[in-house]
């Protein structure tokens, strides 16, 4: 893996297409403003497209347990029990 080239905030601005067109061919770029780093340009690497059950289960393996019963509790707690209808103002003014 190659070290990212450094390059300054004016000339990210001033040649953004010819650095954006290196992106694109692989390269990235170390973006510095007044002689710190500040940001990576990379390009974007592959999306996977499918992710096995055992690294989803691996990913929420330290998730807490959802109690349904209680969360529905806490959300009708949180909201009033009127139903609300969103069309009732139109209706109301005569525009439905």
């Amino acid at each position: 893996m190659s070290v990212p080239s450094e390059i300054n905030q004016r000339d990210l601005k001033l040649r953004a297409s010819e650095i954006m067109d290196a992106v694109e061919r692989g390269e990235s770029f170390t973006v510095t403003r007044n002689g710190r780093r500040i940001a990576t340009v990379t390009p974007i690497g592959p999306r996977p497209t499918f992710v096995s059950k055992e690294r989803v289960a691996a990913a929420f393996s330290g998730a807490p347990v959802l109690d349904d019963r209680r969360f529905r509790a806490d959300v009708q707690a949180a909201f009033d029990d009127e139903e609300y209808d969103p069309f009732e103002r139109a209706r109301e003014s005569g525009r439905q």
